[in-house]
């Protein structure tokens, strides 16, 4: 597990634990990883930017899941390092975490993870890929600041709808992608049962709270980012304003084997103070 140390990585090795697989959690830096730890796994330095004796790091694993950091600008081309040393290390399986409608590469972050899936295809490696959705998580702080404010800023606009998925639910999908079979060469989306408007989720965050929330549109101004990151993110949200990101929760639902948690059930599940 790549990346073990995010969000994404640390939900996967949960779940993975939860299934009592044995995990290696690679991270980059030597901050302590308590949380990693106290879930059981062997935590590993390793930088994906940086040449390391992958070879090693893969000795004795039965699968990877490649998680490469938010907004890279070397996730195409280090990808393929990674696939060409899991090649080498005879790996039997690797999951590669992409994102909904790579091909829209008009967001460089996009772009790159298509890249990627293109020269998976064709690593010789045995391979699946998970394609979330947005998580209904990036909207936890959202909820506290709504409970202050009564304001949920979008800078998606007001009127696109987004299919947000709960982390636990792709953490769960990533989980069967790596340990089970007959699934080798398939894509999988992971997305959230209903597409959601701003509005929509005000409203929802308005019940959950128990007072009136209202959806704001914050439209960006200023020059464009020059930074890589920067550049993502604006064009994402241009995307999600112009075309909202939203699929169809079939495939999730028969990878859990269950309907995927509605963002009600997510926001029910979000601490706010009294």
């Amino acid at each position: 597990m790549t990346a073990a140390g995010g969000p994404t990585g640390t939900a996967v090795v949960r779940a993975l634990r939860e299934r009592g697989e044995a995990v290696r959690a690679v991270v980059a830096g030597r901050k302590p990883r308590p949380e990693l730890e106290e879930l059981g796994a062997e935590v590993v330095l390793g930088e994906l930017t940086q040449p390391q004796p992958w070879r090693d790091l893969l000795a004795g694993m039965d699968a990877l899941y490649l998680i490469w950091p938010n907004f890279h600008p070397d996730e195409g081309d280090g990808a393929r390092a990674i696939f060409a040393e899991a090649r080498r290390a005879g790996l039997p399986r690797l999951v590669y975490h992409s994102v909904l409608r790579p091909q829209a590469r008009v967001m460089p972050h996009h772009a790159a993870k298509d890249r990627a899936e293109e020269a998976l295809d064709v690593s010789g490696v045995p391979w699946r890929v998970l394609q979330p959705c947005a998580y209904a998580d990036n909207f936890d702080d959202a909820l506290a600041e709504a409970q202050r404010t009564g304001v949920l800023q979008s800078r998606w606009g007001l009127r696109q709808g987004q299919s947000l998925v709960d982390l636990r639910d792709v953490a769960e999908a990533a989980a069967v992608l790596l340990t089970e079979d007959g699934l080798d060469r398939g894509t999988f989306e992971a997305v959230g049962p209903e597409p959601l408007t701003a509005p929509r989720l005000a409203e929802l965050m308005a019940d959950r709270l128990g007072r009136e929330v209202r959806a704001e549109d914050l439209v960006p101004h200023g020059d464009a980012p020059t930074s890589y990151a920067g550049r993502c993110l604006r064009s994402m949200f241009d995307h999600y304003r112009a075309h909202g990101f939203a699929g169809s929760p079939r495939v999730l639902t028969d990878l859990l084997g269950r309907a995927p948690r509605t963002f009600a059930e997510r926001l029910a599940d979000v601490e706010v103070a009294a």
